[in-house]
């Protein structure tokens, strides 16, 4: 059992990295009142651009490690900024419906990835579609030096590339900011009534965009960290899956709270892959894709239950998906 989980865990948290990125950001996002169903298209978009940062910059030629870095990673805060900002638009300015643009966004970033993903695997002349940035994936999954040689407590908390300790530092901050500052305070009345707080002299509309373009950009990441150190640099179309729509089930699953994100990723992480550990067999089959079903299960469960104590800081922000219109109130 304790192999196992010496085994199990690891995979655990590389599954579940995205999804804390992911719903990290969108809880942000929610908390300002904005619904952005568009999360699983930011994540491709932020994964994307990383690639074509990283991919131009391989065929340089020189490779230095701090550049093979940071230019992918800026390529992704990039492009998902970019996404936050044209959700922003679309729903804060011209107060669009917030569901269908989401979904909207979704379907455009998935769309934009495959189609600069296909251009460069086109580019690159590869005989399979796929494109392998091994060489910048080297510095995003590099792991703490001495890992290897703390035994199990290594494997298990050490042996992680720098995004993945990144995403636990960003959850926490976020969690910080909106408990115990101002800004969050703010950000809280904007989201539970808007009319109230912009009467109250908070610029509703800066912290609308302000907080979506930030929650984009963190989504953004769980991408960049999927293609660079989960799949070890290997982009091909359509790899995702549905990491995206787990993130915002994640957001419900945690009660908007992005410290405890940290753990119910793992936990989401761990039951998303937990179909691979059964024995292999046609009799397994039926079984297997059960298990696929338990990370939306556990959410279910989770917001009947909470709507059932119905308690005001288990639900979430009053305002959620609804635009505002200032001469209307």
């Amino acid at each position: 059992m304790f192999n196992f989980l010496i085994s199990f865990i690891p995979r655990a948290v590389g599954q579940g990295i995205p999804l804390l990125y992911g719903s990290t950001g969108e809880i942000i996002t929610e908390k300002s009142g904005n619904l952005n169903l568009g999360i699983p298209g930011v994540m491709y978009v932020g994964g994307i651009a990383g690639v074509i940062g990283a991919f131009f910059y391989e065929q340089s030629g020189n490779m230095n490690p701090f550049l093979g870095i940071m230019i992918p990673l800026l390529c992704s805060l990039l492009g998902s900024f970019l996404m936050g900002l044209l959700y922003c638009f679309l729903t804060v300015t011209l107060r669009a419906n917030q569901n269908v643009t989401g979904l909207a966004m979704t379907t455009f970033g998935v769309g934009i990835g495959n189609f600069f993903g296909g251009s460069l695997i086109k580019i690159s002349g590869a005989d399979v579609p796929t494109i392998a940035l091994s060489q910048t994936s080297i510095y995003f999954s590099k792991t703490l030096p001495f890992a290897s040689k703390c035994g199990w407590f290594g494997q298990v908390f050490l042996s992680y590339g720098f995004l993945a300790y990144l995403a636990i530092v960003i959850a926490l901050i976020a969690s910080y900011i909106l408990k115990h500052t101002r800004t969050g305070l703010h950000l809280r009345a904007v989201g539970e009534d808007s009319a109230t707080a912009d009467a109250a002299g908070i610029n509703v509309t800066k912290y609308k965009y302000v907080t979506t373009c930030i929650g984009c950009m963190i989504a953004g990441l769980g991408g960049l960290y999927y293609v660079m150190d989960y799949a070890c640099g290997v982009w091909s179309n359509d790899a995702f899956g549905d990491r995206g729509w787990l993130a915002i089930a994640l957001v419900i699953f945690t009660i908007w709270r992005p410290n405890v994100s940290i753990f119910a990723s793992i936990l989401f992480g761990g039951l998303y892959i937990l179909y691979l550990f059964i024995p292999t067999g046609m009799e397994h089959m039926e079984v297997k894709e059960l298990y696929k079903m338990l990370p939306y299960i556990v959410t279910l469960v989770v917001l009947i239950v909470s709507s059932m104590r119905n308690k005001r800081e288990n639900q979430p922000p009053a305002s959620l998906g609804l635009s505002y219109f200032r001469e209307a109130r």
